[in-house]
């Protein structure tokens, strides 16, 4: 039986979650609290994001399932590595108030919607993309050398995953006819928050609480700004796999298809690769192997073929 949101995470007594209980919205929010700095400050990063050809088709409804399949892949590998970076440093002073393990880590979710679309051996099936890996690359870099950074993050991945997130979860359900049972969307159940709004306000003001300098503070807020760059790339990565996929969308209305589509009705799968990582790694070649995006993240640069080794020296 999932627990309440007031039980206490590691690292958290019985008071603060009395506090949280009774956390309310604070109408004396200070341009200088974290929180507003990064609301204020990834507005424009936001809305870009939120304007990519990806999120603006998921959002109507039309939805590829193996293009939705292939985003939630990249999910998986994303906050594999952010999470393994908050449990490396849940007892550092700029993040420990911000661990909270039982109430918002997603792997174990992503695990579940990973068997549901690729079967037991799902593993041996899924590959981590370019666009994902400079992505990793980056949260086990900071994790590493900067971890106040992964305050950055931490607030643009799970504040976004208990606000639009959850609209995201029901136009998936809807479009790609998924079980009423939450297979294929655990990624965004919280079973163990009760009041997604109550549980923002308390996170914020956790964030609000940090011990940083004004220096500090910037630095989060540009590295937020990051992380949604970061995350239009993996859009705009999926953009142009699904363009190589004949499978029609799924619509939220009436079906449009069976909802069973897979990679071998590509015909560059069918004609060239032959096999699911063949395919994916000559997207991966192609699209990925000389593009404007590829300055932005020296794993491309540093890799003369998908099979080389990553090398990273990401500046401070």
């Amino acid at each position: 039986m999932p627990s309440d949101v007031t039980e206490a995470s590691e690292g958290v007594d019985e008071a603060e979650n009395v506090r949280y209980e009774e956390t309310e919205e604070d109408d004396n929010v200070s341009p200088t609290d974290l929180s507003e700095m990064l609301k204020e400050g990834t507005k424009e990063s936001h809305d870009r994001a939120e304007n990519t050809q990806f999120v603006k088709d998921f959002l109507k409804g039309r939805i590829k399932k193996e293009l939705f399949k292939l985003a939630t892949v990249a999910l998986y590998y994303t906050y594999s590595a952010l999470e393994e970076e908050m449990d490396c440093n849940k007892d550092h002073p700029a993040f420990a108030p911000l661990y909270f393990p039982l109430e918002l880590h997603r792997k174990e979710a992503l695990a579940k919607d990973m068997e549901y679309f690729y079967g037991e051996n799902w593993k041996e099936k899924i590959q981590c993309s370019e666009a994902t890996r400079c992505y990793v690359d980056r949260i086990h870099y900071i994790g590493q050398y900067e971890p106040e950074l992964l305050v950055a993050h931490a607030y643009t991945r799970y504040m976004g995953d208990l606000s639009g997130g959850q609209i995201l979860k029901k136009v998936a359900q809807r479009a790609l006819k998924l079980p009423s049972t939450g297979e294929g969307i655990q990624f965004y159940v919280f079973d163990n928050i009760s009041n997604a709004q109550q549980f923002k306000q308390f996170y914020r003001a956790r964030i609000n609480a940090l011990d940083l300098d004004k220096k500090a503070k910037e630095r989060i807020v540009e590295e937020a700004n990051k992380a949604f760059e970061f995350n239009m790339q993996v859009f705009d990565e999926l953009d142009k796999i699904g363009a190589l996929l004949t499978e029609e969308a799924q619509d939220g209305g009436l079906p449009v298809h069976d909802g069973k589509g897979d990679l071998r009705k590509c015909p560059y799968y069918a004609t060239k690769l032959g096999s699911f990582f063949f395919y994916y790694k000559y997207i991966n070649l192609h699209l990925w192997g000389n593009t404007a995006n590829s300055a932005f993240c020296p794993s491309l640069q540093a890799r003369g073929t998908l099979a080389a080794p990553i090398t990273l020296a990401w500046p401070c």
